[in-house]
């Protein structure tokens, strides 16, 4: 790959663009290698001024928070974009509908949500993403999801194209959307209901409260690494891999949670192929035991 104009448009635009850069620090198991290029924009158009100059000469991905990737150890042949701070502004656009940037975390648009008493956003304060991967992951929790409070969607394409989507014409499924793997999300548009701070806050502690007693805190993990199997099973993920997978099970410092068996952790240096082993036992577990096949919610990023 040829990085001759892309250093010149570094120099030019004072763009904050590095090259052989680190990815093992921008995602919650702290495993990767490096990127060829990794480019964080702070505005529209030096977005779109670099997708043009890049011309999808290699992979492009986009990273939110991290929460919910696994990063090989290689080199990721591309760049990777994670949107500036210009991306993470929040406005209200009337009394219930609210407009976000799609690097604003989900915790941040709930509380902000919480200020103003707009509710219906309750659920976000425990989902530890951005809004962008919440749309494309269609994130969701305790019986609610992005398609529940989402109005549209403002993306651009790796063309460097802006358009906007309103939701009426995504086709969401459990725990994903149709929308194409070339849109970088910029911020998106949502409705939820006038009601009481307080009441909005005390939901909020009851659904972290939940979220504390049944799930992991403070560990190197992407989160759910599984999907809920639902039209093979009424079993969840987590149940299948507890009566499956043995305790203790580990590659490396790759390990299933003991607090939680669908949460795989980091315990100190797991490598990319360490999580991916252990995957592929899982996989290969509970196929045997229950005849059914899992399929990942985190993302693979090679």
């Amino acid at each position: 790959m040829k990085l001759t104009d892309i250093k010149n448009f570094t120099k030019n635009t004072k763009a904050n663009i590095y090259f052989d850069h680190s990815l093992n620090k921008i995602n919650w198991f702290n495993i990767g290698g490096k990127s060829k290029i990794f480019f964080k924009p702070e505005s529209l158009n030096e977005l779109i001024s670099f997708l043009k100059l890049y011309k999808k000469r290699g992979k492009i991905f986009s990273i939110g928070a991290g929460s919910n990737i696994l990063i090989t150890d290689g080199v990721f042949d591309g760049v990777v974009i994670k949107l500036g701070s210009n991306f993470r502004k929040i406005s209200i656009l009337n009394e219930n509908i609210i407009i976000a940037g799609s690097n604003v975390t989900d915790r941040a648009f709930s509380d902000f949500a919480m200020e103003n008493n707009i509710g219906g956003f309750e659920f976000l304060s425990c989902i530890p993403g951005t809004i962008g991967g919440g749309i494309r992951m269609n994130s969701g929790c305790y019986g609610i999801e992005f398609k529940d409070i989402l109005v549209s969607v403002q993306a651009i394409d790796f063309d460097g194209n802006v358009l906007s989507i309103p939701a009426n014409k995504i086709k969401f499924s459990y725990r994903g959307v149709n929308l194409p793997n070339n849109l970088i999300f910029l911020s998106a548009t949502f409705k939820g209901k006038k009601k009481n701070k307080d009441k909005i806050c005390q939901e909020i502690l009851k659904l972290k409260k939940i979220k504390e007693k049944t799930q992991p805190s403070k560990i190197k993990t992407g989160g759910s690494t599984f999907k809920n199997p639902i039209s093979q099973t009424q079993k969840k993920a987590w149940e299948l891999i507890k009566n499956s997978v043995p305790k203790n099970t580990k590659f490396g410092d790759a390990a299933v949670s003991e607090f939680h068996s669908n949460f795989l952790i980091n315990k100190k240096n797991a490598k990319f192929k360490d999580m991916i082993r252990l995957i592929s036992y899982i996989k290969s577990n509970v196929k045997k035991k229950f005849n059914v096949n899992l399929e990942l919610e985190i993302i693979l990023v090679k």
